[in-house]
């Protein structure tokens, strides 16, 4: 018998019910898979050098070497053994071959390179799976229009193309068929309108962190997109939006011929050139109007009752005007008017575009004119140079910011010491006390001014005229009633009830002034503008123009006045000293901030809601357990408001609570009748609607009242419309007068 390697010869045959089956010898080395079958064209690489055979198994004889990392193709397999094909270039000349190779010496086979780094955006529902392949089970499941970045393409062993991309920290594949590349996309300043309440997010993707909402009808500015998603900052987070969720603000160019519009229509002005924008008011059919700017859109600017919008086109119809007009310009004064120049603009010797320039006022530049001409030119000083600019390039403000010099109060670190003394600030609250009469929280406080400001680094002169400017000299009913002096928590259109209650006039000055340190004065916080006082700046229709606000004005309070309003009084309790304050060292200590303090407003028995929208409730405060909740439309009993806006409500007869009523646009959520709070210091209550009927009681200053109602929901009113029937705690029922428009004796809360 002739020896083959290590063969080891079996049986020929089998004996099966007396027969004899002819059987095949079989060498162990070749004990395989019995089949043979192809497969897909498939990338390989060797691990090391395989030797290439022209079978099967190690019997079989050798081709050739293949070297390690080299790359084959499997086109079919058997057993343990892979049929490839293999072509290369060794010492400068081509090797090719065709045989079989053991499946040990090979691995799947990705080619990786690297790119610049590129954007791709979900076409469909897209899956990430942990190897460029689906052999295993996808990690996650996207939704289409989701961003993700990649900087490495893969090709799999089937030749198909995988992006690694980076998604939740990790690692991940996704298929180039999924996706569609995108680029970034870098441009001017462009301002968006948010067209509902929506969300700004961590990346591309409304899969992504929720950072902040836009509420609807913000202008948001962006300078990239990246697909449909735009970059964007706003209250400090830095994110991106979702195109279809804003329009953009058109562009718009001067008209500059002398025609004139009338409406042919009874037309509308809206605060932005879209027709979903607020409504500013009506312009009957044949006004005349005469627009400033043109959209992209076709929407006129102009200004029409005073107030300043935008008219479609299709409202308007031009009036030629075919006689020249030679009537020399007259010119009027101004008193108090601000403009921001909206482009880098000429300061003419005349109003005439023709006349000498005398220099150039940059974009951006606050300029107070001090006269217009009927040609629309306004009389400006800028850099010891008195000339004319043309007013389409002037946008009218209100601003803060001073005329001249920064050497004020409104412009010192307010980290820095005040060498005012405890008399001083006392001195300048007494003498308001004399000139007025009225009794001040802060009598005698100017030494806890002063200790608290050494505590925290905060100015002490400042502490003492912010809280006297937010508290009318501490005589305001958020002083007296609730220790609030700076407004602390206060929104314009619930003032009282949403303000903090403090539980002193020592604790409050202690409070804010930890606050203000640890946020606007803090170098790491949103809040942060300067540490100084400072201004704001903002539009006509109250919009805040970023680029020309500045300091603690910024944020904190929406009049753009108000950092020049809390200078003034300093400069008037303590002359301002330049020289004092260039030498002063700042405190840049930063303490812990403080957590809100407790305190609550307690409502009188029954004061009715009526939900506006559905309002989740929870079964205590501080809890998320969503266990109740008031369709719009169904009442509910108003019990208490707390310091951290939890409220508490009663349905039936059970307590809930809820931190879901957003008490800066609390009418959205819900509707109150029937709770009043006493503005005067003493209110009689009378047995019925007359000053002439006998007293059964009183009420003091802050006093929250229950107004009585009636059977459709309307206060109880005498047929005068100034007296209130109200509930007393004891429920015995009497009146009180309201007082007249311009001296109310009763405020309607939640009205």
């Amino acid at each position: 018998m002739k020896k083959i390697g290590k063969a080891l010869i079996l049986s020929t045959g089998i004996l099966i019910g007396g027969t004899v089956l002819p059987f095949a010898s079989i060498s162990l080395d070749r004990v395989e898979a019995s089949s043979t079958y192809k497969v897909d064209p498939i990338i390989y690489q060797a691990t090391s050098n395989v030797n290439l055979r022209t079978g099967p198994g190690t019997n079989y004889k050798l081709i050739l070497t293949i070297p390690k990392s080299k790359i084959v193709t499997v086109t079919q397999k058997k057993g343990n053994w892979y049929k490839v094909s293999y072509s290369d270039f060794i010492k400068g000349k081509k090797v090719t071959g065709i045989g079989w190779t053991s499946v040990g010496f090979l691995k799947e086979y990705y080619k990786y390179s690297k790119t610049s780094g590129i954007y791709y955006f979900t076409r469909k529902t897209t899956s990430l799976y942990p190897t460029p392949n689906t052999i295993k089970k996808a990690v996650y499941s996207l939704q289409s229009d989701v961003g993700l970045y990649s900087t490495q393409m893969v090709v799999n062993s089937v030749g198909q193309t995988w992006y690694t991309v980076n998604f939740n920290g990790k690692n991940f594949y996704v298929n180039s068929s999924d996706v569609s590349k995108c680029s970034v996309n870098t441009f001017a300043k462009t301002y968006y309108l948010a067209n509902k309440d929506t969300y700004v997010y961590s990346s591309y993707g409304s899969i992504y962190k929720k950072l902040i909402i836009i509420p609807k009808g913000t202008i948001a500015p962006s300078v990239q997109s990246i697909g449909n998603w735009f970059a964007v900052t706003y209250n400090g987070k830095s994110g991106y939006f979702y195109k279809n969720d804003f329009t953009k603000i058109p562009s718009e160019t001067p008209v500059t011929d002398a025609n004139d519009f009338v409406t042919v229509v009874d037309g509308i002005i809206r605060q932005y050139p879209d027709d979903q924008s607020n409504i500013l008011s009506s312009v009957p059919k044949g006004s005349t109007l005469t627009p400033t700017y043109k959209t992209s859109n076709d929407w006129y600017k102009v200004t029409y009752g005073g107030k300043l919008g935008y008219i479609h086109s299709s409202d308007l119809q031009e009036v030629k005007n075919t006689i020249p007009q030679e009537i020399p310009p007259t010119e009027v004064s101004l008193v108090n008017k601000t403009y921001l120049v909206t482009a880098n603009l000429n300061l003419r010797q005349d109003g005439d575009s023709s006349s000498l320039i005398l220099t150039s006022i940059p974009k951006g530049t606050i300029v107070t004119p001090s006269a217009q001409n009927s040609d629309n030119w306004y009389k400006v000083t800028y850099g010891g140079n008195t000339g004319y600019v043309y007013g389409n390039y002037l946008q009218q403000v209100v601003t803060g910011a001073p005329a001249g010099t920064r050497d004020s109060y409104q412009f010192i670190d307010l980290r820095t010491q005040s060498p005012v003394t405890a008399s001083e600030i006392d001195n300048y609250i007494a003498n308001y006390e004399k000139l007025t009469g009225k009794q001040s929280v802060l009598h005698g406080k100017g030494q806890v001014f002063i200790n608290v400001g050494t505590t925290y680094g905060v100015n002490a002169l400042y502490l003492a005229a912010h809280s006297i400017h937010e508290s009318a000299f501490g005589t305001s009913n958020l002083a007296v009633g609730k220790n609030n002096l700076f407004g602390f928590g206060a929104y314009d259109d619930l003032s009282f009830i949403a303000a903090y209650r403090f539980s002193s006039v020592d604790a409050c000055i202690d409070y804010i002034a930890r606050e203000i340190k640890s946020t606007y004065l803090n170098p790491n916080n949103w809040k942060y503008k300067g540490a100084y006082l400072g201004f704001s700046t903002k539009t006509m229709t109250n919009v805040r123009i970023d680029g020309n606000s500045e300091g603690m004005n910024f944020y904190y309070a929406s009049d753009p006045n108000w950092g020049k309003a809390i200078a003034q009084h300093m400069q008037n309790i303590l002359p301002y000293d330049k020289a004092y304050y260039a030498k002063s060292s700042v405190n840049a200590s930063i303490p812990s901030r403080p957590g809100i303090p407790s305190g609550s407003d307690l409502f009188p028995n029954n004061i009715t809601a009526i939900a506006n929208k559905d309002i989740t409730l929870d079964s205590q405060k501080g809890a998320s357990d969503s266990v109740l909740t008031i369709n719009k439309g169904t009442s509910f009993i108003l019990s208490e408001k707390t310091n951290d806006y939890w409220v508490r409500v009663k349905v039936g007869d059970n307590d809930y609570w809820t931190n879901n009523l957003h008490l800066d646009h609390y009418s959205d959520y819900l509707s109150v009748q029937n709770l009043g709070r006493v503005t005067v210091s003493q209110l009689n209550i009378r047995s019925g609607p007359s000053a002439d009927l006998p007293k059964i009681g009183t009420l003091n200053l802050n006093d929250y009242v229950q107004l009585m109602l009636q059977d459709d929901g309307t206060v109880t009113m005498d047929d005068s419309k100034t007296w209130y029937e109200i509930q007393l705690p004891n429920g015995t029922t009497g009146w009180v007068c309201g007082g007249t428009k311009n001296s109310p004796y009763l405020s309607r809360e939640f009205n």
